[in-house]
């Protein structure tokens, strides 16, 4: 046997003694009341009207009840049910920038750490949708498919780096097209595309492939990593220590900026919302808000084995027990009484 929430055990050495304690109090505020009546005739007729041994099991049951209510708050469990449960959620494609500029280090530790320990927060908080993820730069490919399994998508977005793809750039466009495959057409769910970037260098037919997208009924967010003013590119070892700064054909530091103005009309076109990412992370809990506002169609069925709940079995004694205390008559029956006061006498 197992009990879902336990702690309603512990309350049980709190709360019988606290029940005992009144109980006890009650019967000598009574005692006390009769006393001040000064009469001891008729004290020792009142007595012997009282049902005592009824009076005791009425304690008995009431303190029993009270330790079957609490037991059956704790939710006992035992034996266990194999269930077919259907899953609603929404499809969540997250295309991921990893183009150089995101190494950028105005959100730190850069830009792309950043971006990921964001995506992972997410994860960890999505109710039971599916997410993908689509890593892009100058090209763009699936790194894992829709999942719930966000333990094993957690180890993929780990591998996210520049070098995973060699084509430069930022094509935006190029994402959307890859996510846009990710998606489960024979699912009911609504599709939504999380664009993850700093917006730079993106192919100017970029906003027509998401105006396609936003017709076909995929929304877009987006949630833009860096800062306006712009910071140098910069050129990593292989241990991830800094040793220099890109610079360009006149030997010039390039900087990169972050775009603003194209992610806020990637998010208009399609219906969504434009985030600037934060170090405190707001942003994800306003995404989390839009998320749930979402249609939550079916995205799959599987199979899940279940404790069996038995909170019933005590909660119906303990209201047994209650109910037989209230039948049980506060004093004695005449033939009883009588021969209460006969041996009295």
């Amino acid at each position: 046997m197992t009990f879902a929430q336990p702690q309603y055990l512990y309350a049980i050495i709190i709360v019988l003694p606290l029940v005992g304690l009144f109980l006890a109090w009650a019967a000598r505020r009574r005692q006390a009341a009769l006393r001040r009546l000064g009469n001891p005739a008729l004290i020792e007729r009142l007595g012997a009207q009282v049902n005592r041994p009824g009076r005791r099991w009425q304690t008995a049951l009431w303190l029993a009840a009270v330790t079957l209510l609490l037991v059956a708050l704790a939710r006992p469990q035992w034996g266990a049910e194999t269930q077919e449960v259907e899953r609603k959620g929404v499809q969540v494609m997250v295309a991921l920038d990893v183009s150089n500029s995101m190494l950028a280090q105005d959100v730190k530790p850069n830009r792309l750490e950043r971006a990921k320990l964001e995506i992972a927060d997410l994860m960890r908080k999505l109710g039971g949708d599916e997410v993908g993820l689509v890593l892009f730069a100058g090209a763009s490919f699936i790194q894992f498919p829709l999942t719930s399994d966000y333990a094993t998508a957690q180890s993929f977005l780990d591998d996210a780096r520049p070098s995973v793809i060699s084509k430069p750039g930022t094509d935006i466009g190029d994402a959307v097209r890859t996510a846009l495959r990710g998606f489960d057409d024979k699912s009911n769910s609504q599709r939504v595309i999380l664009l993850i970037t700093d917006g730079e260098g993106h192919d100017p037919n970029s906003l027509d492939v998401v105006k396609q997208a936003a017709e076909d009924g995929v929304i877009f967010y987006t949630i833009g990593f860096g800062s306006p003013e712009g910071v140098p590119v910069p050129l990593l070892d292989n241990a991830g220590n800094v040793v220099g700064y890109k610079q360009d054909a006149a030997g010039e530091t390039v900087l990169t900026r972050l775009d603003e103005t194209t992610l806020q009309e990637v998010a208009r076109i399609g219906g969504g919302q434009y985030y600037r990412a934060t170090a405190a992370g707001a942003e994800l809990d306003s995404l989390l808000a839009e998320l749930n506002r979402l249609q939550k169609g079916e995205i799959g069925t599987q199979m899940e084995t279940r404790q069996i709940e038995r909170f019933q079995i005590p909660l119906a004694l303990a209201l047994l027990a209650l109910v037989i205390s209230f039948l049980i008559p506060d004093r004695l029956a005449p033939q009883r009484r009588s021969l209460a006061v006969g041996q009295a006498i």
